[in-house]
Order: structure tokens, then sequence, then C-alpha cells
């Protein structure tokens, strides 16, 4: 057998490394792995594509999503590894593996003051940048027709060159557990996710938070229902909109959504009954109701001091993204407001805990990036970078004290993300349509870009 791998990470990669790294495979293998240009992201970092094999069917892996969910890039250099070393994976399934290797590389560059750790809740959170729902490249709140981003026309253009019979979109789950979401069932998939979660400790999230109203396909495997145009709010807490997700299915595409978890919590795959489900849901309500008054309130008092921070607009819009939909989840998960219209379904043990969970992050989310403003702001007359501190700190201790949140190493993460990934690219193919090769004329058997040409 020959060997492909490069040196193993063990953190996470930053925009530049992925670029190196890939071109570093391509370079060392010509006949079978390519890498070009699909795009351009706003701030004209290049969006790199990395092909390997030369199957006619066609498969699509989508990495860095969502700008705080590294994990993706990661799997998508060790996809390619290990595409190179199995010819099984292209040869014998007549597949090219075309690796998007990330579509927001202006976000994950805004992340970087964590990337490479020391990798503490509190850390993370007081370095934590994700866009506001309108600039998330995967979202199409206007149709596919009305996508003004960059990075989602290439990634929309990709896919209708590519028509992919198995596209995978790479996210993360920053604390709770692993779980995968499909455009369209794949029997057999629960089985080897739980397979590949025992074997490496992962712990899979039965009840999670995006997926409360979704139909479950298998033990942590849902199935993502048609979008809906127009609602804001299911964007952000449920991704029920339309989505790059969805738009290759004219070519009879099947879609995976694999979360990997950064920080596990046992309680997620507790699929027991709970005690007191009332209980629970008041406090999980309450509290976040609680948290978001206080949030309001700082941001009340610092939005005067911050207008000219850098990049104030950038770190405003997902904070107001936050605390408009904190009230109306508050709302939803409390047993004492019911919705007739829609009514919470029967609840485990796993999905208090991912609610529990979820409540937590949007708070803490709304506060590191409020810590973000003041501190780059360079001052703070409003005396709010002290109790934005102790925030941070109490609730990432709730995190790791009261849910149990416990780090998993980078190159465990990888490990499970790229399995999964593995599995459901298997039981696509089995069942897949015939699609064509790539449009672009010599595609396929031209050299490494060197990237000091770009």
């Amino acid at each position: 057998m020959w060997r492909c791998a490069l040196p193993p990470l063990l953190r996470y990669p930053t925009v530049d490394e992925l670029g190196t790294r890939a071109a570093a495979l391509a370079a060392r293998h010509p006949g079978d792995a390519r890498l070009r240009r699909v795009g351009t992201s706003r701030a004209g970092t290049p969006l790199w594509l990395l092909s390997v094999g030369h199957g006619s069917r066609q498969a699509l892996v989508v990495a860095g999503p969502h700008a705080n969910e590294p994990v993706g890039g990661a799997t998508a250099l060790r996809l390619a590894e290990r595409a190179l070393a199995d010819p099984t994976l292209t040869a014998g399934a007549d597949a090219t593996w075309n690796l998007l290797l990330c579509i927001d590389p202006d976000g994950l560059r805004r992340n970087e003051g964590w990337l490479h750790g020391p990798y503490t809740l509190g850390r993370y959170f007081r370095n934590f940048f994700r866009p506001g729902f309108l600039e998330q490249p995967e979202w199409l709140p206007d149709g596919a027709a009305g996508a003004v981003l960059p990075e989602t026309r290439a990634l929309l253009d990709l896919q209708d060159e590519l028509r992919p019979f198995f596209q995978c979109s790479l996210h993360g789950v920053d604390v709770g557990g692993g779980f995968v979401e499909l455009t369209r069932d794949l029997p057999g998939l629960p089985a080897r996710v739980a397979h590949t979660a025992a074997r490496l400790g992962i712990p899979r999230e039965l009840g999670a938070y995006d997926t409360l109203y979704w139909p479950t396909l298998g033990p942590a495997v849902y199935r993502i229902p048609p979008p809906r145009r127009g609602d804001l709010a299911a964007a952000i807490t449920e991704a029920a909109v339309e989505s790059t997700w969805f738009h290759p299915h004219r070519h009879g595409t099947v879609t995976a959504v694999v979360e990997a978890p950064m920080w596990g919590v046992s309680a997620v795959e507790d699929g027991s009954p709970p005690t007191d489900p009332a209980a629970a849901l008041r406090t999980v309500s309450h509290t976040l109701r609680h948290d978001t008054r206080l949030l309001e309130r700082l941001l009340a008092r610092i939005r005067p001091h911050v207008s000219a921070a850098p990049d104030v607009a950038r770190l405003l819009a997902p904070v107001e993204d936050y605390l408009l939909v904190c009230p109306g989840l508050a709302d939803a998960w409390d047993p004492d407001i019911p919705d007739g219209s829609r009514p919470l379904p029967p609840l485990s043990t796993a999905h208090l805990a991912a609610l529990r969970i979820a409540g937590r992050r949007l708070a803490l989310r709304t506060a590191g990036l409020l810590h973000q403003l003041v501190t780059r702001a360079g001052t703070d007359p409003a005396g709010a970078l002290p109790e934005l501190d102790r925030l941070v700190d109490e609730w990432c201790a709730d995190y790791r004290d009261g849910c149990g949140a416990r780090w998993i190493p980078v190159a465990r993460q990888v490990e499970y993300q790229s399995r999964v990934v593995l599995a459901a690219f298997d039981l696509a193919g089995r069942n897949a349509p015939a699609c064509s090769r790539s449009g672009e004329p010599g595609w396929g058997s031209g050299a490494a870009v060197p990237m000091h040409r770009e």
C-alpha cells in the first residue's frame, strides 16, 4: 500500500494552512489530484476545490459553511488522503471526490484567535465569530436566483457543474454530540453512525435541538424537511429554509449534513423518559429569558461607544439575530405558554439536555461577540467588560460542571466525521443515478495550480 498522508493534524488548520496542505497533496499526486480555484470570497480569498480520482460519478464535500466550525477543513484533507490511498473509493466506485476546502474563509479567519488552542470554552467563546444569517453561504433566503454572496454563487455553480450523486456538508457542534441530517433516507446509516461513535467515544445527539420537529430516520439521524422561504427564526434555529443542501436535487443528489462535536456531553444520548420534563423546560425557558434581558441591557450600554470599532456591523449582525430569536424560543419551550399550532413533541432526557445546551449557547455566543466589540473598540466607558467576563466564565463553568462538557481531541473529531462521510458515500452510491462528468474542458487531467500564481 502506497502512502500519501501528510503529518497528522492535531489542531484545527487555518485558511492558509488548508490551501498549503491541499497544494502539497496535489503536487505529490499530479495524476490523481487536482487543485483549482472555483471562486473568490468577498475579501478576495480563493475558494479552493481539491479533486481526487477520475470517476464519472461526482461526490461533493463542502467544508467550513459555518465559520466557527473548523473541523470540516481538516476532515476534507483527511478524506482526500483516504481517497488517494484507497482506490476502491475512486476507481472502484467510478467516483471523483470534489472537496471544497472552506466555503467561508473570511469567517474562518475571524476565528483564528482560538483555532490553535489552548482549547478551552472561555477562549473559544471570547474569540467566537459566526456571521449573521444573511451572510451565511449555504442559505438561500431569496432562492437560488436571488443569491448575492460570491461564496454562495460559487457553490451553486459548482453544484450545477458537477451534478453530484452525493453531497456532504461538514458541520461542527461546539457542545453536545454528533448527528446527521439527510435530504433523503440512507437505510443502514444510523447503525454505522452508532458503530463509529462507540468506537471513538463520541456521544450521539438523540434529540438535537435543530431537529426538534423533524422526522427521525434512526438514532441521531434526521430527515431535513422541505424548505420554506422567508422564515428568519427557522433559519437561525432549525435551518428549515431554502439552502444549497436542496439546490442540487434536480440532479438526483442526496445531501448529508454531518455534525461532529468539539466538547461532548454524555446526556445528549440518554433516550430515557425524563422524571419531570415540565420543570426542566421551565428552567431552560426562564433562564433563556433572564439571560436575554441581561444581554439586551448590556448591548444598550455598549452600543453608543462601539460605533467606531473595527467590523462593528459584522459583529452586531449575529448579536441582533440571536437576541431576535431568543424570546420566541423561550416561549416555545415554556410549558406554561402552550402553542396550539406547534406543540412540543414527546421529549426524552436527551432532548432536554440539548435544549439546555442550546439556550446557553445562544447566550454565550452573544456575550462573546459583545466582548469582542468592547475589546476592539479599545475603550470601555460603560464598564461592561468585567460583567461580560464574569458571564462568560460563569456560563462556561455551567457547561463544564453542570453539563459535563469534555473536550474531544481534534484528531478524534476528524476521524469520526470522516468515517461517517465514508459510510454515507457508500450507501448513497449503491442506488445513485449516473451523473455527468464536469463540463470544464480538460477537467481531471491538469496538474495542481501552483499557489504562488494565484
